[in-house]
């Protein structure tokens, strides 16, 4: 074997001999974004069970002032939320171009009520920050978190989770 041979061999050797690079993939989200009032707002997609069009709906008395009533959706009577009042936003009264997203947990179901819903996008974890102060109307458990370009990503969970949002009022006889 000549030497040519043999440095080809061992340089062969070690290369293969070297650990594997792993590349680290960032972590990612996917989030429904949609807007009420002049902002962007997010929810997480395994929480978005479905986005439809506003269409009629049934006021229930006795609620929050939050709580816009129901709306049935195929046959099924869903709560909606409204965030705007919620959250103590600007509120612009409600029309037909809104849209209704329902929010799932094993424990409900919850339509909020958002004024267009802009599509699904990737959102890397380790680009969500604090809170803005220009948010200071909605509470930070309620805040996944915000992106670089302002979108206030939501925790569903903690909304869907919210004993506040439970109305469990019965009617004396």
């Amino acid at each position: 074997m000549t030497e040519e041979e043999k440095r080809i061999l061992k340089a062969r050797a070690l290369a293969l001999a070297r650990e594997p690079v792993v590349q680290v993939t960032e972590a990612l989200i996917d989030v429904v974004e949609f807007s009420l009032a002049t902002e962007r707002y997010g929810f997480e997609t395994h929480y978005v069970q479905e986005v439809v069009p506003f269409k009629e709906l049934t006021p229930v008395p006795c609620t929050p002032p939050f709580f816009t009533g129901i709306v049935n959706v195929r046959g099924r009577m869903i709560a909606l939320m409204d965030l705007k009042t919620y959250f103590d936003l600007p509120a612009n009264g409600l029309h037909d171009l809104h849209k209704v997203i329902i929010l799932h947990s094993a424990e409900m179901d919850l339509g909020i009520l958002a004024d267009d819903v802009g599509g699904v996008r990737r959102v890397p974890v380790s680009q969500l920050q604090a809170s803005l102060p220009t948010l200071s109307r909605i509470g930070q458990e309620y805040l996944r978190g915000v992106t670089g370009d302002r979108l206030v990503v939501l925790d569903a969970a903690r909304i869907l989770g919210d004993p506040k949002i439970i109305v469990q009022e019965e009617v004396a006889t």
